[in-house]
């Protein structure tokens, strides 16, 4: 009975659905998090009686035919990148995002990552880097002798040193956007790389054309919907249900064939 594989199919792909709403969920409050949602789409298609057949010598054409799915497959899990809450922390070296864009990041192996997750913070040396270590690019020094740090919309880096007047510029952050930002692979740590579904990365300054502008003192929190994500977990649950209860009526089926005498 086609039932029993095809019921198997929608119960694997409401498994898989779970799963990625429960990622959203646990990210609940992972900083500058982006959720997802899993896309399905159905199998290929028996053909007991193929629409649009003749079926007389006369001519005629069969107008609907027979054709029985076989199940539903999983089409994409893609992230949906809608901005976040701006929550203030009144930490100088937090940034959040105002828009598009992505923080460009240096991994130990050389290749540049990007990020939404604005939490730097200083390295021994003075750097501004990511909590894992990681230096965010371009890099910026801050001097040991700095007395205040100020980060304005546009990535312009500012400090106060101890005696002077005048603040002095040591460095202009950039942004990085993508064409198809739902085609970045998400590596883990609040980091993603560049893919060719992604497409290139376009460098430029916060605030001009098609980049977001930049928020000192602030991060950005999950988008992930409590009350939505709920709504979707138990809708999925019930799409789970009703499959097991098609093998299970399958099952009851095939065994009363088996008792016929």
């Amino acid at each position: 009975m086609r039932s029993l594989s095809i019921a198997a199919t929608g119960m694997l792909a409401q498994q898989l659905n779970v799963e990625v709403i429960s990622n959203n969920i646990a990210n609940l409050n992972t900083t500058g998090f982006k959720r997802q949602r899993a896309e399905f789409q159905d199998l290929l298609y028996q053909n007991l009686k193929r629409v649009g057949a003749t079926s007389s010598d006369a001519g005629t054409i069969i107008p609907t035919g027979v054709q029985v799915g076989v199940g539903v497959k999983t089409g994409s899990v893609y992230r949906i990148a809608e901005q976040g809450n701006l929550q203030s922390t009144d930490n100088n070296y937090d940034l959040a995002i105002q828009g598009s864009g992505y923080f460009r990041v240096t991994l130990p192996s050389g290749d540049t990552a990007y990020s939404r997750a604005g939490s730097f913070q200083l390295s021994p040396t003075g750097e501004m880097v990511t909590q894992e270590g990681y230096q965010l690019q371009p890099g910026i020094v801050i001097p040991q002798d700095a007395v205040g740090v100020s980060i304005d919309a546009t990535g312009q880096v500012q400090v106060k040193i101890a005696g002077q007047v005048a603040p002095t510029i040591v460095g202009q952050l950039d942004l990085a956007i993508f064409f198809n930002p739902a085609g970045l692979e998400a590596t883990g740590d609040n980091l993603f790389m560049e893919t060719p579904s992604s497409g290139g990365a376009q460098v430029g300054t916060p605030g001009s054309a098609g980049f977001g502008t930049l928020k000192q003192g602030f991060l950005e929190t999950s988008n992930v919907n409590p009350v939505q994500e709920i709504t979707s977990l138990i809708t999925a649950q019930r799409a789970y249900e009703m499959n097991s209860k098609v093998i299970t009526a399958s099952d009851e089926m095939l065994s009363q064939v088996s008792q016929m005498r």
